[in-house]
């Protein structure tokens, strides 16, 4: 009887662990990170506490309509103009009625683009 070394044989190691490991890391990477922050638009912010003075001046941005103090408004430039006496009197923009991002930025790109520099952002 010849006692020797029994032949091992050579098993491939399994990728499956491996695999798992990276989609757990791939899940964790896309649950905690912020896509899109870097086209976030700037919007300044009521957090100044300044005090607000004049006629009220309050644009409601709704999906089909822009209403200011609550008259609906075709042109909201044109309309805003007799209650404005400086560029930077205060703009209250806010948005109702489930009025999209990109529709209260088109109006408040609208008063920016005829002077206007203070508009404040309400939800």
């Amino acid at each position: 009887m010849i006692l020797g070394t029994v032949p091992r044989v050579k098993r491939k190691p399994s990728l499956t662990p491996m695999i798992d490991v990276v989609f757990l890391l791939l899940v964790f990477f896309m649950l905690a990170s912020r896509f899109g922050a870097e086209a976030v638009a700037p919007l300044p912010l009521a957090s100044s506490g300044g005090e607000y003075s004049g006629p009220p001046r309050l644009v409601d941005v709704t999906l089909q309509t822009v209403r200011l103090n609550g008259i609906e408004s075709d042109d909201i430039v044109a309309d805003l103009a007799p209650l404005m006496s400086a560029p930077t009197d205060t703009i209250i923009l806010r948005a109702r009625d489930g009025a999209k991002v990109q529709r209260i930025v088109t109006v408040s790109q609208q008063l920016t683009a005829a002077g206007y520099t203070t508009i404040v952002f309400l939800e």
